[in-house]
């Protein structure tokens, strides 16, 4: 049982509902922002309010934003043919990284993961389905993780925009399995996207004994 007082208890304990970081972790986070000059502690705290205050999501992919639309959704440069489908913001920002990819995006809000209760109605699929029946885009590109998430992911979406004649295709392999987009280096993302290669309409996305995660849509 640990004897900290309350105050440090308690950051401790928020610190810890981060991702990837656990109890030992938290600690070493909260001491070392306890160890930092007042002023110091009083900007991170402004800015976390700051960032959580100004900014919403793109009413068009998703991303966060100052403005609505975002800044790459309004830009007249880039290609509105293609849209890439990411996870998570952070998916987003790799892929911009490398300079590579010059369209727009949609960010899902995530996988599918039933053990994590992430349906598609949880995920942003009824938007992508809506930008695709409002626009003329010829492909689709899915920048998933390639764990089982995020094959069974792109396994559902193949489907869900089989009904559109648009060209669906997804990172080259140059990922290693079980690796995460957001983490990946520029050189391999961009390698990536280079190599993308078609997914077809009923042409399973992952191996036959992981189970696919069937939904349909909210009406």
């Amino acid at each position: 049982m640990n004897n900290f007082p309350e105050p440090i208890g308690r950051l401790i304990d928020e610190l810890g509902q981060l991702p990837g970081v656990g109890p030992k972790t938290a600690e070493r986070y909260a001491f070392a922002l306890l160890k930092r000059r007042p002023d110091d502690r009083e900007r991170l705290a402004e800015a976390i309010m700051e960032a959580g205050g100004s900014l919403t999501a793109c009413s068009t992919c998703g991303n966060y934003t100052e403005s609505d639309p975002c800044n790459i959704c309004s830009d007249a440069r880039r290609d509105r043919g293609v849209i890439c489908v990411v996870a998570t913001e952070q998916d987003l920002l790799a892929v911009e990284r490398t300079r590579e990819f010059g369209g727009l995006y949609h960010v899902l809000g995530g996988r599918l993961s039933p053990a994590e209760g992430l349906t598609p109605r949880e995920l942003n699929v009824r938007q992508l389905v809506a930008r695709l029946q409002n626009s003329t885009v010829r492909e689709i590109i899915l920048a998933f993780d390639h764990t089982i998430e995020g094959e069974s992911t792109m396994m559902y979406l193949t489907r869900t925009v089989s009904q559109f004649n648009v060209r669906v295709t997804r990172l080259a392999r140059g990922l290693p399995i079980g690796s995460e987009v957001g983490y990946a280096d520029e050189i391999t993302l961009t390698d990536a996207l280079k190599g993308r290669s078609e997914i077809r309409s009923g042409i399973p996305a992952v191996p036959t004994q992981t189970p696919a995660v069937e939904e349909k849509l909210p009406t």
